[in-house]
Formats: C-alpha cells, structure tokens, sequence
C-alpha cells in the first residue's frame, strides 16, 4: 500500500471493517471474561442477571469472592513463587547466554545458537514429559548408586522452577542479545584505555547498557511462567498454580470466581507490563 496515493472507497471501508473484527477477535474473549466477573449468576456464562460484586468480596456461605477463596489464594501465591523463582534464574543464565552469543565467531556457534532455540519449537508437553522423565531417571540414579536422595528431583515447585526456565531462558536470551547486537564496543575500549578491569567494564559499562532489556527480559521471564500450564501440569506437586486451580475448577463446573480471578489477573498483568514500559522508557532516556 502506497499511503501517498489516493484510496478508494471500497479500500477505506473494508480496511475499517478489518482493523475492527482484527481487535474484536483479540479482545473480546478476554472482555466477555472480565463483564461476566461481575455478572449476578451462580454460573460463569451467559446470560447477564445483573452487576454484583460477590464474586470478590463476599464471605459466603451462599457465594466465596475470590479474596476470601482460600484454594485460589493459595494458587495465587505459588505462581507468584514459581514466577519469581524463574525469572531469576532465567534472567541470569539468559543473559549469560547473551553474552556468549554476543562475541565473536567461536567453534560451534551457530549450532549452539540453534539448539538454544530448540525449546521454542518443542510443545509445552513434551518438554514437560521430558523434564519428569529425566528429573525421575537421575533422581532413581543417584538413588540407587549413590545413596543420594534429592528432593528437588520430585515433582514440586523446584523441579516446576527449573523445567520452566528450561525454556523461558531462551526467551530471555533473546530479549537481550537483540540489545547487545547494537552495542558499541568502543565504549569497552574506551574504558580498558582509561585503566578499568574487566569486571569494571562489564558492571558500569555493558551491564548498565543492557539494563532495559535485562529487565523486560524478566518481565517476561515472569509473564511467561505465571500463565504456564502444559509444562507445570507434569512437574508440579500437591500445590497447584493459579492455571492448574482454575482448570480444575473449569472442569469440574466451575463458578464466576473463576472469571473474578481472570479479571484480577488481566488488570493486574496490564498495570504490570505499563509500568514496566514506563521504567524502560525512563531508564534509556538516563
């Protein structure tokens, strides 16, 4: 399309019609979510019987808000966990990943770089299949030859940290190494001429340079693993996280307090990810 030549009509009206139905196929779900939240009905679905807040504050005994829902509050809280544990765990290897690809040429490279991305591609429950499995066989291993028994090795919130930073990793990686790319190394050797060491350098100069990406990285690092349920679901323990607790509710009928919680975390996913914005913003602009 050439924005300096004249449209029809027909293009203007269609190109409309597109952008609408484009963002009415993104949103809406999530909108009929949130409006059903709030929505007077023992059950969350269509129709509308009128707007309450039940199904956030009240006590019970007839409806349980999501603020007094003992079994989701615990979900909440084990996700923010699992969440917070991968995005520390991802945000520090991804970046070390980063600066590993950063360098120049080294033997293996681009093989190397290709398997980093091999966990992309991989569906959710394979790569959960895989880490029970192999966290099973090492854990029999040890077990049974060295009389080592490893709890971290048994399905529960360390062995749910490290299968989903098993992935998440990746994306950190890239998040950042798309900074690096656009580097100035002169800087490095600016500051080698003017006697610094190399940790000097990597501290003040390279890492304060990648500071916003490594920072969106684990915002997205803790997005990714707070709404994660293929791989969780084949790790986790007798604690579920919010996505297990709300299937499993779901499954078994479930009530609006699912819809409650949806919309709690959508307004608060939301404040997140602008805050985070702003941060960034304000940080390059130092």
């Amino acid at each position: 399309m050439i924005r300096t030549l004249p449209n029809s009509k027909t293009y203007r009206i269609g190109y409309s019609v597109f952008v609408v139905v484009y963002f009415m196929f993104l949103f809406a779900p999530i909108l009929i979510v949130c409006l059903l939240a709030f929505n007077n009905s023992n059950f969350p679905s269509l129709p509308w019987y009128g707007f309450t807040l039940d199904w956030f504050i009240s006590k019970g005994p007839r409806r349980v808000g999501v603020f007094y829902h003992a079994m989701n509050l615990r979900a909440i809280f084990t996700s923010l966990r699992v969440a917070l544990g991968v995005s520390v765990l991802s945000t520090f290897v991804g970046t070390c990943a980063a600066f590993l690809f950063g360098q120049e040429e080294f033997r293996f490279k681009k093989g190397l770089y290709l398997l980093m991305l091999a966990p992309m591609v991989v569906p959710g429950v394979i790569l959960g299949i895989s880490n029970l499995s192999f966290a099973n066989s090492l854990g029999i291993f040890l077990e049974k030859n060295l009389g080592i028994d490893l709890r971290i090795l048994s399905p529960g919130l360390p062995l749910v940290v490290l299968g989903q930073s098993s992935f998440i990793t990746t994306f950190v990686a890239l998040v950042v190494i798309a900074k690096l790319k656009k580097f100035d190394r002169g800087l490095e050797e600016a500051a080698y001429n003017l006697g610094a060491n190399r940790l000097q350098v990597v501290w003040f100069i390279t890492l304060r340079y990648l500071r916003p990406s490594i920072i969106g990285g684990a915002v997205v690092a803790f997005l990714l693993s707070f709404e994660n349920f293929n791989t969780t679901l084949f790790l986790i323990g007798s604690t579920p996280t919010l996505p297990i607790a709300l299937f499993a509710q779901i499954r078994d009928g479930g009530s609006p307090v699912v819809n409650a919680v949806s919309f709690l975390l959508v307004m608060g996913m939301t404040i997140f990810s602008l805050v985070n914005l702003y941060c960034s913003r304000a940080t390059e602009h130092q």
